[in-house]
């Protein structure tokens, strides 16, 4: 039931029609285009949209939420009963949602102040070695923000400008940019805070930290000598698209 509610959810054409009659978008004041990106991180002066979809219904959770409603249904769990479990729930996880929100926050600060342009740029410093930095900004970026997407949409200019200015190839450092950004997803506290709640370990938050960065690190580091080979070995190995033998 899972499957089918999130599979059906993420459909293009389904999520379109309920974003168009459901989600309202605005503006945030005093922010929208009040930052403009420069070189080296865009090409050109850019300003930074500051838009807020509330995409209450057509988000993902959304469709989880509905298919729990389903399965309790199915399984013949009362309506009544379902209630005490979704508040337990609730309560099960307010600081988990406290702790996301403020790394949530985090992330959009980081992005609106410039910090992760600053970070990234310095990254940028590291002249041949950046294919194995450039991995580690994208675990960096997924560590700030919590999300692949996100590092990627932070990052993913800023990799492609470095990349051809050094020679190297755009698309196999914005690829960089998403593998390293997995590696950081086991230190992202948004993930950790999750993970506590969903197995009653609230308080742990700093102890399991401390345990998966080293080897968050370490993965980071492994993607990042591949990429080098990529980059410096075998970079006619690097996929530019489909390409059709005849």
């Amino acid at each position: 039931i899972l499957s089918l509610t999130v599979l059906v959810w993420g459909l293009p054409a389904i999520k379109g029609a309920i974003n168009r009659a459901t989600t309202p978008i605005w503006n945030v004041p005093w922010l929208h285009n009040a930052v403009t990106r420069a070189a080296p991180v865009v090409t050109k002066l850019t300003p930074e949209a500051a838009r807020y979809d509330f995409n209450w219904l057509s988000a993902t959770g959304t469709g989880c939420f509905i298919a729990a409603i389903v399965a309790g249904l199915v399984l013949g769990v009362a309506p009544g009963q379902l209630a005490k479990i979704f508040w337990h729930t609730l309560k099960r996880m307010k600081l988990a949602v406290i702790a996301i929100s403020f790394m949530l926050g985090l992330g959009f600060t980081t992005r609106y102040s410039g910090l992760d342009a600053v970070l990234g740029l310095a990254f940028t410093r590291t002249g041949w070695l950046f294919p194995f930095f450039g991995t580690f900004l994208g675990w960096l970026g997924v560590a700030l923000t919590g999300s692949d997407t996100s590092s990627n949409a932070l990052f993913g200019s800023l990799q492609r400008i470095t990349a051809q200015q050094l020679n190297l190839d755009p698309v196999l450092m914005c690829a960089a940019n998403s593998a390293g950004g997995v590696m950081g997803k086991m230190v992202d506290a948004q993930s950790i805070c999750v993970a506590t709640s969903a197995t009653n370990q609230v308080g742990n938050e700093g102890t399991i930290f401390r345990h998966v960065f080293w080897h968050s690190i370490a993965l980071g580091a492994i993607v990042g000598v591949i990429v080098l080979l990529y980059a410096y070995v075998f970079p006619g190995a690097v996929p530019h698209g489909l390409t059709i033998v005849k």
